[in-house]
């Protein structure tokens, strides 16, 4: 890596300079931007829908009868019959007078049976030539508005309402079918359920109607199951345009406070979702079921995210769906609490079982179709080897997801972001929860079409106890009850402390997979079995079913057993293997899968010689790793391994374990266990006996990560030119990272310190440490970390390497250096998070003079701002906040070994 060798001073060529379209200001004093006026006559910003414009008809009409007598249709007379009238002034009806009929009130002289007096009273009668016109003009306005509104009744919502009745009498309907008519159904309710209907979105209206209209003809609801496909995609779009349409008075207030033309934004979403409902609605005429893109209009364009933990590998994977007719009646059970609105209905779901039941493909399958109807509010997905992004990010990703789908629930999380811009990286859990998915759900789901749906699997694979608490408490909560409009289906093994808590509430529905009856999970897993090895003429109906008695009902025992019978084995016939199978048993505290795994691995790999310890050495590296590489990233970090022994192709040994592992198709894709059981066995010496894998020590990968950061580490990676930009206005940095950053370097920055503290204190370890830390590779360290989104590991990371250095002498300059990145870090989050050049231009020379960073690596670099008066003479004494009691502190004590506070209110 001799191109990216640095000079000791370092040049700062983005200082001062700004791209041709930024600003020339300062980065401290950013310019205003101008907001243009919207179009202030358009129809989105009237003010008065149809029912606004009748209202105030039938206000006038009232007042004008209110001055006619109730004895007479039309004479009118003056109170005086001693005197010349005054004809009354007659006034013009132009919008801004009083009501009319408020005008001063003639009186009808009672003339009894005098016809004489009668037509005296009569000639006394003084025309009033506007106001009778005006009247009656009142009047065939009133008709028209009455008429106006029996016609939206009429036109737009009676399909709506004839399609609620039909869809009721619909009986064995596909679940997924269900999902999409529980969409369909609870957009329309929330269309007719809205008070005033604004002028400006009754074309979209009408296109909604007529789709209702279609869909309740009778040829076509006969067919409805056969075209759950594309009635998913009408689904989707109807969703998202009642939305629109419930909410269009809070989206045009937000587009006026943008600064928008709202006549133009009204057509140009209207038409969006008119030529969305066309191409739907002509998919389901042709029968197809190609995917239709819906890009749901977001009316919060400015909405920053930036620095809101997001886990992208955490979510929904399609691959992991139910075979298709397996299943139905579960998934028939789930669906129907999704889409049920009454009242007193639990609104979590807690789905366990022991391993292997198919926990997860039935949560994957529930998402999948809600997300193609238009239903899904987030889907997040524990994975053992991701524990602690997964922990940490969690309930922001599920934050950001359900603002991704509810415009709604995204204006109600820009208020609070606009209020407190720190929630965005706060480690708070409490806070998470309260300010992140409670707050903005509590006033988004009155606008959400049906109820909001979060997709929880795995939470078993989460790690530590001590965080799962935090999330089974908030799930437990008073608070969690009370959100009625949502559903949240939550599935993981019944471990202890998952039990405890989720069995005793009431508003927590549990339904455990081990008490499916026996024969539904036979018919399933013979479904699957059958599709599994209907290529394999050895296997008939008689061997298809001493498998699926075998699997006592566990899918993935089933699974595997089919991966196993479908590759050749050397030496083995395909009828030999299944003898093998058959004879597995369980006992001495092994699980069924236990003996699978077992045979699976002596078929593959011999108890002694070379290969054996490469198995171990290889599959050691993998069940280490704290995110799934594929082979090529695999092989690069073997190759810095410490012992030559260990540098050859891991796919010698991958490549065999196809039917427990994924990935190892090819060279790119990441390699994993393809079930989380497979790591239990490897690691219980118990269960695995010579195939065990020892995960106690990480060294050899904690030397591979700092190796590749001292080499590939270098000043401005990506080549960014300015500090103007944020690093989310770069339009091609993920460009830039792909090129620049390769996988091996992102895994090495995220997570070296994780590997440190898994391995025994080692002096050539620590020397790698100290090249890193001493050096303005520590800088380099945190630009990767700020450029990937992964800034917020970078405190763990040095207050990890702090504690192993702690009792080493020779090292405390080292740990200093830690301790002041650690500062770094805290007190410039923000900055260094946004714009990644900040960390030199700001974080770097407004850091302590007396701090060791300031000394050692300040000087490192040329053309810093320089602070000539005052300044930070030492790092802020707060260093951290502790929030979470709601009333005062009586009493703090801290623990022996300081890692952790009490406090007592």
């Amino acid at each position: 890596m001799e191109a990216r060798n640095q000079p000791k001073k370092r040049g700062l060529p983005y200082f001062g300079k700004s791209p041709p379209s930024a600003p020339a200001v300062p980065m401290s004093q950013p310019q205003p931007q101008p907001i243009s006026k919207g179009n202030a006559s358009g129809s989105g910003q009237s003010g008065q829908g149809l029912k606004g414009n009748l209202v105030a008809m039938k206000s006038r009409l009232a007042s004008f009868h209110r001055g006619q007598s109730s004895s007479s249709a039309t004479p009118i007379a003056t109170g005086s019959a001693g005197r010349d009238p005054q004809p009354p002034e007659v006034v013009k009806n132009d919008g801004t007078q009083g009501p009319i009929g408020q005008a001063e009130s003639i009186a009808v002289q009672d003339v009894g049976g005098d016809v004489d007096a009668a037509q005296q009273a009569f000639k006394r009668i003084v025309p009033v030539p506007r106001t009778g016109e005006i009247a009656v003009g009142i009047v065939g306005q009133a008709d028209m508005a009455v008429t106006s509104l029996q016609n939206l009744s009429d036109t737009y919502l009676r399909p709506l309402q004839v399609f609620n009745n039909v869809v009721t009498t619909l009986a064995n309907v596909h679940p997924y079918a269900q999902i999409a008519l529980g969409i369909l159904t609870a957009a329309s309710n929330l269309i007719i359920a809205q008070a005033n209907l604004d002028n400006a979105v009754l074309q979209l209206l009408e296109k909604v109607g007529s789709v209702y209209g279609f869909l309740s003809e009778d040829e076509i609801i006969k067919n409805i199951d056969s075209m759950r496909g594309p009635l998913a995609n009408i689904a989707r779009v109807v969703s998202a345009c009642a939305q629109f349409i419930k909410d269009y008075a809070g989206t045009t207030s937000f587009w006026k406070r943008l600064g928008k033309n709202i006549s133009l934004e009204t057509q140009t979403t209207i038409d969006h979702y008119t030529n969305a409902l066309d191409e739907s609605m002509q998919q389901y005429r042709d029968c197809q079921t190609r995917d239709i893109q819906i890009n749901i209009h977001h009316v919060l364009e400015d909405l920053n995210l930036e620095g809101m933990g997001y886990a992208g590998t955490a979510g929904l994977n399609t691959m992991k769906r139910c075979l298709e007719n397996t299943r139905r009646e579960i998934l028939e059970d789930i669906i129907a609490w999704v889409n049920d609105a009454s009242p007193g209905v639990p609104n979590i779901l807690w789905l366990h079982g022991q391993a292997g039941r198919g926990k997860s493909a039935i949560a994957h399958t529930v998402a999948s179709w809600l997300k193609t109807t238009g239903g899904l509010g987030s889907c997040f997905c524990f994975a053992r080897d991701k524990q602690g992004e997964h922990r940490e990010k969690m309930l922001t990703t599920i934050s950001r997801d359900l603002a991704g789908n509810y415009p709604a629930f995204r204006r109600a999380l820009f208020h609070a972001l606009d209020e407190d811009h720190t929630l965005k990286a706060t480690p708070d859990l409490l806070q998470q929860w309260q300010k992140l998915i409670l707050e903005p759900l509590s006033k988004a789901t009155g606008a959400v079409v049906g109820n909001v749906v979060i997709v929880i699997d795995a939470l078993d694979e989460s790690g530590q106890d001590s965080w799962r608490r935090h999330i089974l408490s908030f799930l437990a909560s008073a608070e969690a009850a009370d959100l009625t409009k949502v559903r949240v289906l939550l599935t993981s093994r019944a471990l202890p402390d998952i039990k405890a808590v989720l069995s005793g509430a009431s508003h927590i529905k549990a339904l455990c997979l081990d008490d499916v009856p026996t024969e539904l999970v036979q018919r399933d897993v013979t479904l699957f079995v059958s599709k599994e090895l209907v290529h394999l003429k050895e296997v008939g109906s008689t061997e298809i079913q001493q498998i699926v008695r075998k699997s006592n009902g566990l899918f993935e025992w089933a699974r595997l057993a089919c991966e196993f019978l479908s590759r050749n084995t050397f030496g083995l016939t395909v009828k030999e293997r299944l003898e093998s199978l058959i004879a597995i048993q369980s006992e001495g505290g092994k699980t069924l899968l236990d003996g699978m795994y077992t045979v699976i691995l002596e078929s593959i790999v011999p108890k002694s010689g070379a290969p054996f310890l490469r198995y171990r050495s290889v599959m050691q590296q993998l069940l280490m790793m704290l995110e799934p590489l594929s082979i090529t990233t695999l092989n690069h970090m073997r190759s810095l391994f410490p012992s030559e022994g260990d540098h050859y192709d891991v796919s010698i040994i991958l490549e065999y374990m196809a039917p427990v592992l994924g990935g190892i198709g090819d060279h790119r894709s990441p390699v994993e266990p393809l079930h989380a059981s497979f790591y239990d066995f490897l690691t219980d010496p118990s269960r695995s006996g010579d195939y065990f894998i020892d995960t106690s020590d990480a060294s050899g990968l904690a030397r591979a990560a700092l190796e590749v950061l001292r080499r590939e580490l270098c000043f401005n990676i990506c080549g960014l030119e300015s500090s103007y930009l944020k690093n989310s206005q770069i339009p091609d940095l993920p460009e830039r990272i792909k090129k620049n950053i390769p996988p091996h370097l992102s895994y090495s920055c995220k997570f070296w310190a994780k590997h440190l503290e898994v391995s025994q204190f080692d002096l050539s370890i620590a020397a790698s440490v100290q090249v890193i830390v001493e050096s303005e590779r520590v800088l380099f360290w945190l630009e990767v970390l700020s450029l990937t989104g992964a800034l917020g590991g970078a405190e763990g990371s040095l207050s990890s390497l702090v504690r192993w250095l702690e009792g080493h002498v020779g090292y405390e300059t080292t740990a200093v250096l830690a301790i002041d990145g650690l500062r770094l870090v805290q007190n410039f989050f923000t900055a260094i998070a946004s714009s990644t050049p900040h960390l030199y231009l700001s974080a770097l020379p407004l850091s302590p003079h007396s701090s060791f960073l300031g000394g050692i690596l300040v000087p490192k670099f040329s053309h810093l701002v320089a602070v000539a008066q005052g300044g930070l003479k030492d790092w802020p004494a707060t260093q951290l906040v502790l929030q979470g009691h709601t009333s005062h502190v009586n009493s703090v004590a801290f623990s022996p070994d300081g890692n952790r506070i009490v406090s007592g209110s």
